[in-house]
């Protein structure tokens, strides 16, 4: 019914949370400037990789757009004479791989639309602020009582999501913020039921959840309208950002890095478990925790962007929990995502690396504890704990809650189901590519290790090894041919010489010296005499010496040297 198992029109395939890599694979010289020809690849399948083609001032050119992140990036520096030397310029591309790689394994600068336009510039070529305010001009035809102030530009890490602060009418002194969307890959409900869905958030009461004031949807994008907070998200406290500031502004290097004080852990903590305990309870995907999507109300935080799971948008921690395969389900997807929200309220940063291997210095050990148990090596491998089980643990547990404002988020029960189907296909899409990069890890290893130097000497010894068995088989073979060719052919008492019991042959004389040679085997009985036949003498050598001797005669024979015979020939008839 409500599900939807082909794409929908309007549906955005591509998922932007994709990691991009860039190879640089050649250089080449063009009369006064050098080009340089980049293999571009997102996701782990060579299949989906093309070629871009970048000259020096195009790096500028986006060095210079990315110093708003006040990052130092490691961009080789200009050079106005001897830039086309070949050494000059293999140099260079090794400086200009190094830059790719730095901003392409940043979370937040490899999600950036400047990066993502720099190197896949056919998909991230639209101008997503136009398009927005096109949406936006149209749903002010038949609500004429809002009116943009102004954009507020980049303030969002989205590519497809853009901002505009607003003000109704008659009441000019309040602000808000509407937000534009478009739909995503995971977005399964039909568009009769993601408009339902996503017109109920502004019935939803929650004393953790934050106030929506409008929101519709049509066959493409979405639109949603809530109050405008000037003390920002959960993030901009961290941080000590300014709301209005772009994100890569705020957010990609802080001046000051400081983490909340342990109340403050603790009651946060307790006040997000509390949100999302109710949200799984109500069948209600949600998937996207992070400090952003948490808005500051005095000493309470407000869950954000609800719309997001349902207009089937990605989540920012993507790229972290396709990596383990016991991040299977989205209330896991919630879990791993409180653990790194939970670490950055703690340390006022966000981990390195996910898993954590050891954690610094923490105001409680018991928020270590809570860390360990999400976002540790043991964790993503044994699975992430349920909502339940941290409310139940040290750190939250005695937390006492004030807010009394009641909950309210009643869902249709044909649109419930709805929302548990469209659930159960995002979970799929999960597995399957965290199927695929498993398979990728374990064919990337068993490459690496077998094109390892150590592995590689591993390979020789064995080679050298079978070589020398075939070898010594070969020669064994051999000497087995020629000792039974000899024993066939001198089986008799005319051939002693070349028996295997003989005694060692003259050519090894210089061996035979020093080494003993073996004792004669034991006479054999004397034959029968015959008197027909004369007895042939025992030509077996006594000793190597005699033997020699014997030899010696023989090859110094000479026919010349024998006496002339003279026969008498009796056989003709006598006649008397």
């Amino acid at each position: 019914m409500a599900f939807m198992e082909k794409p929908a029109a309007g549906k955005v395939l591509l998922d932007d949370t994709a990691p991009l890599t860039a190879v640089i694979e050649a250089s080449q010289s063009l009369h006064s400037h050098t080009e340089y020809i980049i293999r571009v690849q997102r996701g782990i399948s060579m299949e989906n990789s093309w070629q871009i083609i970048r000259r020096y001032s195009d790096f500028d050119l986006l060095n210079n757009s990315l110093q708003i992140s006040a990052l130092s990036l490691p961009l080789p520096p200009k050079k106005l004479i001897g830039n086309m030397d070949r050494e000059f310029i293999a140099e260079r591309q090794k400086g200009l791989q190094n830059y790719l790689n730095a901003i392409t394994s940043n979370h937040i600068l490899s999600n950036c639309e400047l990066v993502k336009k720099f190197l896949d510039p056919n998909h991230y070529s639209v101008n997503y602020t136009e398009i927005a305010l096109q949406h936006v001009s149209m749903f002010f035809r038949s609500e004429p009582k809002w009116e943009v102030v102004e954009p507020l530009k980049d303030i969002g890490w989205r590519i497809r999501k853009k901002y505009f602060l607003m003000k109704i009418k008659n009441q000019p002194k309040e602000r808000l913020a509407l937000s534009w969307a478009d739909l995503g890959p995971d977005k399964y409900l039909s568009d009769k039921d993601l408009q339902c869905a996503v017109k109920l958030l502004s019935s939803c009461s929650h004393p953790y959840i934050y106030k929506v004031t409008f929101a519709m949807a049509n066959e493409s994008s979405a639109l949603v309208i809530r109050p405008f907070s000037e003390k920002g998200t959960l993030k901009d406290l961290i941080y000590k950002a300014k709301p209005k500031d772009p994100f890569l502004k705020k957010y990609c290097n802080p001046k000051k890095i400081q983490g909340l004080e342990l109340q403050q852990i603790k009651m946060f903590g307790r006040q997000i478990l509390e949100v999302l305990k109710f949200l799984h309870e109500k069948g209600f995907p949600y998937g996207h925790l992070h400090a952003s999507n948490v808005m500051m109300d005095g000493d309470t935080c407000r869950l954000l962007d609800l719309e997001n799971s349902l207009l089937g948008l990605p989540s920012f921690y993507r790229s972290y929990f396709t990596q383990f395969r016991k991040i299977n389900t989205l209330e896991s997807v919630d879990v791993h995502c409180f653990g790194h929200l939970l670490y950055e309220m703690t340390y006022g940063r966000p981990p390195d690396s996910v898993p954590v291997d050891s954690f610094p210095p923490a105001p409680s050990t018991s928020v270590v504890t809570v860390l360990e148990s999400i976002i540790s090596p043991e964790a993503m491998k044994n699975g992430m704990p349920t909502v339940s089980r941290l409310l139940q643990m040290p750190l939250f547990s005695d937390v006492l809650l004030t807010n009394s404002e009641k909950t309210q988020f009643k869902i249709p029960t044909k649109l419930k189901e709805a929302l548990k189907i469209a659930k159960e296909c995002i979970e799929k899409r999960l597995v399957e590519e965290q199927k695929q990069i498993h398979q990728h890890r374990r064919l990337t290893r068993a490459q690496s290790h077998y094109g390892s130097e150590e592995e590689k000497k591993k390979r020789k010894i064995l080679a050298r090894k079978k070589s020398k068995r075939s070898s010594f088989e070969s020669g064994e073979e051999q000497t087995m041919k020629y000792s039974n060719s000899n024993n066939s052919a001198g089986s008799g008492a005319s051939s002693p010489l070349t028996s295997p019991s003989s005694p060692v042959p003259p050519c090894t004389a210089a061996v035979a010296s020093t080494i003993p040679s073996p004792p004669p085997p034991p006479a054999a009985p004397p034959p029968p005499p015959n008197l027909d036949v004369a007895m042939q003498p025992d030509l077996r050598p006594v000793n190597s010496t005699s033997r020699g001797a014997l030899l010696s005669s023989i090859q110094n024979f000479q026919k010349g040297g024998l006496k002339k015979t003279e026969t008498c020939d009796y056989s003709a008839p006598r006649i008397s």
